[in-house]
């Protein structure tokens, strides 16, 4: 469990520095399977393996298994034989869409509450959409005797989350796509969910501006009024559209799951964006429509520089006498 110490303070600034440094390349395969002995249990302390994920993240080739790992598809604790159970297990036991499965109904939920979101501000996802949908009408949703075997409009919102996600780059099989995004959600503990997660993370963002950074607190309840609660894209897309590439969105992706170097760091890294607008916000004495372009303009993001300056706020915060309730929303 992280406490809130000198020693993290020291240790978050030393992973903010050799981020952007980048002493050592992204962890390959070759280092990846020497985490593991010749059984495939853990050789190394997830802890280790955790802030170096933090401090230099993941080779590509090595995203597929770390991730399932990190999201708990697979417990640090299994063998090699345990996961290939694990695999056969999940494989065939995905929640019947036609039966109504309560995990593959929250899927569907998810995307119906975030739809007009992704319709507005992700790239290109009405011509997706259109595609997913054109290929799904070909389908044989029945058999011969006229027995339903898919529900085509729900097939068609699990494939769109999917490319939302772009978690089909990432697996193998189908059914991990499934599996991934469950895992996925309990493990950002539904942060990216609005009635769940978005309000919680919007509340925390400002209880942070507000102990950190007064002077820009009292000008965001002033003429920013409102600014805040209109950042929820942010947290709802888990930044995809600050990033100039997927392999940046992955990058911050994963070390939010390693939970490094705190719980809920998506909230220090929206603190982070809304520093980077600061200055221009307080010289020009800006209102909430305005700060919301400044925001929004922040695109073509690269994730290392933001998780450095993420890790460098939670060094500042931690020196502090943080408020209970932060503390016990980080910890």
């Amino acid at each position: 469990m992280t406490t809130l110490s000198p020693e993290n303070s020291l240790s978050a600034r030393w992973s903010a520095s050799f981020i952007l440094v980048k002493r050592k390349p992204p962890i390959d395969k070759t280092e990846w399977d020497g985490f593991f002995d010749e059984n495939g249990l853990l050789a190394k302390s997830r802890d280790f393996i955790c802030v170096n994920i933090l401090e230099r993240g993941l080779h590509p080739f090595v995203r597929t298994e770390a991730w399932k790992f990190l999201t708990g598809y697979y417990s640090w604790q299994s063998s090699q034989d345990e996961r290939l159970t694990v695999d056969s297990t999940r494989r065939w036991n995905i929640p019947d869409p036609v039966a109504g499965g309560k995990n593959y109904e929250a899927l569907c939920e998810m995307y119906e509450k975030i739809q007009p979101l992704l319709e507005n501000l992700h790239r290109n996802f009405m011509e997706t959409r259109t595609t997913i949908a054109y290929d799904i009408q070909k389908l044989y949703d029945k058999d011969p005797l006229g027995n339903v075997l898919i529900d085509k409009k729900r097939l068609e919102k699990i494939l769109l989350l999917s490319y939302v996600c772009n978690t089909q780059l990432m697996v193998e099989y189908d059914h991990e796509t499934f599996w991934l995004f469950q895992f996925f959600l309990q493990k950002m503990e539904h942060s990216c969910v609005i009635n769940i997660g978005v309000g919680k993370n919007l509340d925390k963002l400002n209880t942070l501006i507000n102990f950190l950074d007064p002077m820009f607190a009292e000008h965001l309840r002033g003429k920013g009024a409102g600014t805040v609660q209109s950042l929820f894209p942010w947290f709802c897309l888990c930044f995809q559209h600050a990033f100039k590439s997927f392999d940046d969105v992955w990058r911050l992706w994963e070390v939010l799951l390693t939970g490094k170097p705190c719980r809920n760091f998506q909230v220090l890294v929206a603190y982070s964006m809304l520093q980077m607008v600061r200055e221009q916000v307080l010289q020009e004495s800006m209102t909430s429509n305005d700060i919301l372009l400044a925001c929004n303009s922040l695109i073509d993001l690269d994730a290392d520089v933001l998780i450095s300056a993420a890790c460098l706020v939670y060094a500042e915060l931690i020196q502090k006498d943080v408020p209970q309730p932060l503390k016990d929303f980080l910890l």
